[in-house]
């Protein structure tokens, strides 16, 4: 790799873990280069309120958080670069990175988090963009004043749930059981929302194909989880 900018510490990914990271390497003097990845920031991009982080402010919002944290990095002279690793060789040292750009390095810290979950229904596939989404706040202003429905029962279900009620006409949560297993003061948020008529939940329900036509999504079939013949 000829052409290979080479680095003592390169680090993938720029959530939380990896901008934490190069704060340490940096106060190590070891000149660390954080390789954002396609989603600068992290998933935390994709939320509202963060309400979990020691001495944010009430309003903190999550891209707010990662423009800090970038910021913190620069201020103490890591390197931000905006490329996508495709392939790594760690059989050999220096290791190799090829993305846009190609890298060798004498270490390397993963930190590329967690991507979005899907069910893996064709159905899903064949509507993805076209009505189904995995982020609320990315998309949910094109579904303003419409139904949607929430597949979950965790924490980014039910997060994504309350932005969109206050977007859409009515969110339904899908839950494949009786019981969320988001944080309290979500659920309880959750409910607030459902004795206002805003959020319709739907308990041992697992979603069993996405309807729609050439227009995009028109409905959700769903099938119980006590009943697998209970399709409505």
């Amino acid at each position: 790799m000829s052409n290979a900018s080479h680095h003592r510490l390169i680090i993938l990914g720029s959530g939380p873990a990896g901008y934490t990271a190069a704060v340490y390497a940096a106060r190590a003097n070891l000149s660390p280069v954080v390789i954002t990845g396609l989603q600068q920031g992290g998933q935390l991009t994709t939320t509202t309120e963060v309400e979990n982080w020691p001495g944010g402010s009430h309003d903190l919002q999550g891209p707010q958080l990662m423009q800090q944290m970038q910021a913190h990095v620069e201020r103490l002279e890591a390197s931000v670069v905006f490329d996508h690793i495709e392939s790594v060789n760690l059989q050999e040292r220096p290791f190799q990175l090829t993305g846009t750009s190609e890298y060798t390095c004498d270490a390397l810290i993963i930190a590329t988090g967690a991507s979005a979950q899907y069910l893996g229904l064709p159905s899903e596939t064949a509507f993805m963009g076209k009505g189904v989404s995995a982020c609320a706040t990315c998309d949910g202003f094109f579904y303003r004043s419409q139904e949607v429905a929430v597949v979950g029962g965790g924490n980014t279900a039910v997060e994504e749930a309350l932005y969109l009620s206050n977007l859409c006409s009515k969110v339904h949560l899908v839950h494949r059981r009786d019981s969320l297993r988001a944080e309290k003061i979500l659920q309880d948020r959750l409910m607030d929302r459902v004795n206002e008529g805003r959020i319709e939940t739907h308990w041992h329900r697992t979603l069993d194909e996405v309807l729609g036509d050439e227009s995009g999504v028109t409905g959700i079939r769903m099938r119980s989880t006590i009943e697998p013949e209970d399709c409505d």
